[in-house]
């Protein structure tokens, strides 16, 4: 192995380990946790009998649980579902005090064939995300926890320093 990969992996190595080990006075400095549940007195319950928020703010991310999209009888297509969950979505970063321009991460879990769902994906999402685009990763599941859910979407934002 050349002199300079051991150096680089020696670097990144060292790099891991000091993020990994990070004193505490640093994480209380980030700020305490706060959390974003939601507004609906049935669905607030629900989660809080299953044990989960719509949203985390820690320092000066956002980190919000993921959003299924259920079709409703009626609906020609996914899209329809798609909106409302991204609806939902930009509802739960408002209340955050964030927005769609401040996510840096978008991810999507897909139960059945993704082409098709990326298909209708797209165009839904570019109603909502613009340039600069944040990561994007999309990964197809078995199983959501919702069984009537064609997708999940999940983000995560960072707070702008103003």
């Amino acid at each position: 192995m050349k002199r300079s990969t051991i150096f680089a992996l020696s670097i990144a190595a060292a790099c891991l380990a000091t993020a990994c080990t990070a004193p505490q006075e640093e994480a209380e400095a980030e700020g305490p946790i706060e959390t974003i549940m939601p507004e609906d007195p049935d669905l607030l319950a629900f989660q809080q009998e299953v044990g989960y928020s719509d949203a985390v703010i820690v320092g000066d991310l956002v980190i919000l649980a993921g959003v299924v999209a259920v079709p409703q009888e009626g609906d020609e297509g996914m899209a329809p579902a798609l909106a409302r969950a991204f609806d939902q979505i930009g509802n739960t970063l408002t209340r955050a005090g964030v927005s769609w321009d401040d996510v840096v991460e978008f991810e999507t879990f897909h139960q059945g064939p993704m082409g098709p769902q990326l298909d209708e994906l797209v165009p839904v999402k570019n109603q909502y995300i613009t340039a600069p685009f944040p990561a994007w990763t999309a990964v197809g599941v078995t199983e959501l926890y919702e069984p009537t859910a064609i997708m999940e979407i999940k983000v995560t934002a960072r707070a702008s320093a103003e």
